[in-house]
């Protein structure tokens, strides 16, 4: 008879609905995520605390998007270790809530934080002048204090979502950090399941617009003659060259983070 291996046996490290040949690339792509990630907006974040007088608006919303992503990538080693060996869940009630709950509410606020960076830009270029005297710092901060507490609020319900279940009582294997039979019985989950989903769908919609009109005056504008509002025009060009790149690592992040959970 053939040796069992080790991995996969009941009592053995690994216990994952996974089979192998799907972990292991999933956690490379993951773990290079992780390195890059944490480098690049621990960076970001340095810079932007340290340089105050010269910061943007734009640089306010990218600093606080970087944060947002940083406490993301923060909890993806829970995320990838839960992928792997999903019982038992050895780190306790309140950190298998808290992990849950903090990446679901910085997911939010990441998406959030792209959406609201979109409409900037959207005004910035196609209302170069107007945008000058709406978006100012002080507002621009009090819109990203409201990003924050709306993404933490919707996703409360995570935090009393999932909990430490222990079907079988007699042996501590069984113990895993999973959405708890009351959630499932009460519809919280199918609920906070649509709440997530519109999170999605409804800042997809919305940037998806804004492109459009971005794209048709940028196109519209490549012949236009120099006028008053064209130096902050072609400064708005350039920043939003600057800004998709960061919005395409922040979009990459969201999407490996739905991969582990």
């Amino acid at each position: 008879r053939p040796r069992q291996s080790s991995l996969h046996r009941s009592g053995g490290w690994l216990c994952s609905a996974l089979p192998l040949r799907a972990l292991v690339p999933v956690t490379a792509v993951c773990l290079g995520l992780f390195a890059v990630g944490v480098v690049g907006n621990v960076l970001t974040v340095l810079v932007t605390c340290g340089h105050r007088d010269a910061r943007s608006t734009t640089d306010l919303y990218l600093g606080s998007m970087a944060l947002s992503d940083l406490l993301i990538l923060l909890g993806l080693p829970l995320d990838l270790y839960r992928l792997w060996r999903s019982r038992p869940w050895i780190f306790g009630q309140l950190l298998c809530r808290l992990s849950h709950y903090l990446s679901e509410g910085c997911t939010y606020c990441t998406i959030l934080h792209i959406t609201a960076l979109t409409v900037e830009r959207y005004l910035a270029i196609c209302f170069p002048l107007r945008a000058k005297v709406l978006v100012t710092r002080r507002r621009v901060r009090a819109v990203i204090g409201a990003l924050w507490a709306f993404a933490l609020l919707s996703a409360a319900p995570f935090f009393f979502l999932v909990g430490v279940e222990q079907p079988d009582n007699r042996t501590d294997f069984s113990r895993e950090c999973k959405p708890t039979p009351r959630a499932l019985e009460s519809g919280l989950l199918g609920t906070m399941f649509w709440v997530t989903t519109s999170y999605f769908v409804l800042p997809v919609v919305c940037l998806s617009v804004l492109y459009g009109f971005i794209g048709r005056e940028l196109w519209r504008s490549r012949g236009r003659l120099r006028g008053p509002g064209s130096a902050l025009r072609e400064r708005g060009h350039r920043q939003t060259v600057r800004i998709l790149g960061e919005m395409d690592e922040a979009r990459l992040l969201v999407v490996c983070s739905d991969w582990t959970r």
